[in-house]
């Protein structure tokens, strides 16, 4: 019976995680599931070393690398990501393993065979090095997020950003609307969006709203010389664009 931890921001993402490791080996005991590098380095330094632990590249609070940056993690660990293979190279160069998002089962059952396999020949566990971490800090840095992993019922569905056409917060909570008009809860504030998301493709309008390129219907001259925006969503209300932003918002229609 392997002892497992997973560190992941999204909720999701983690539920599903969780769910693909039981079917695998239902036997498999999940220690934990954390959401930020803070609670990663507290449990570490609190619990015994797990069998195995699964992290989420970026976290809330940042990169995952920060956790061995503060605490020995001396136990296996399987990486997940939404971004492509190329953005990760490095990690083969250690022989760390990964999996890109979203999971699927086959990939899964997979990554635990060959765990399975060095456990059994004793095989030393790959050092994850600062020049490891260096590395794809440097080419993670220019990678934006490419997809976003939303619930819908029982089931996970994954939305690229390339269909996305806004992002809004409405009461307590923060959805998209994708480019057939269907909108789906997300697991992140707008604030943490604007991280994830190209600037060149999405643009923070307001407190509401991110906006992509693809989803501005109209644009008028409005009184005091700000904007309104119309979406391409029927239906949908127009936005006003303040006078502090029109600039930078002109700025990045150009780009």
């Amino acid at each position: 019976m392997y002892k497992i931890l997973i560190i992941e921001d999204e909720k999701p993402a983690a539920e599903w995680l969780r769910q693909l490791i039981l079917k695998v080996d239902p036997q498999t005991l999940i220690l934990a599931t954390l959401d930020s590098v803070g609670s990663a380095v507290e449990w570490f330094q609190q619990n015994p070393m797990p069998d195995l632990a699964f992290m989420d590249i970026q976290l809330a609070d940042g990169l995952s690398f920060g956790i061995f940056e503060q605490v020995q993690v001396p136990c296996p660990v399987i990486f997940t990501t939404a971004y492509e293979e190329y953005a990760i190279k490095a990690f083969k160069v250690n022989s760390v393993d990964y999996l890109l998002k979203p999971i699927a089962h086959d990939e899964l059952k997979a990554a635990f065979v060959k765990f399975g396999k060095q456990t059994e020949n004793i095989q030393p566990t790959p050092s994850i090095t600062s020049d490891l971490l260096f590395k794809v800090r440097e080419m993670l840095q220019k990678q934006y997020k490419t997809r976003f992993v939303i619930k819908v019922g029982e089931h996970l569905k994954s939305i690229p950003v390339e269909d996305i056409l806004f992002f809004y917060s409405l009461e307590k909570g923060t959805y998209l609307c994708t480019s057939d008009f269907k909108n789906y809860l997300v697991d992140y504030s707008l604030d943490r969006i604007a991280e994830m998301v190209d600037e060149h493709r999405f643009f923070r309008i307001n407190r509401k709203y991110i906006l992509s390129n693809q989803s501005i219907s109209d644009i008028v001259v409005y009184s005091n010389s700000r904007l309104k925006i119309k979406l391409e969503k029927p239906g949908e209300e127009s936005i006003i664009v303040s006078r502090d932003k029109v600039s930078t918002f002109k700025e990045w229609l150009d780009l």
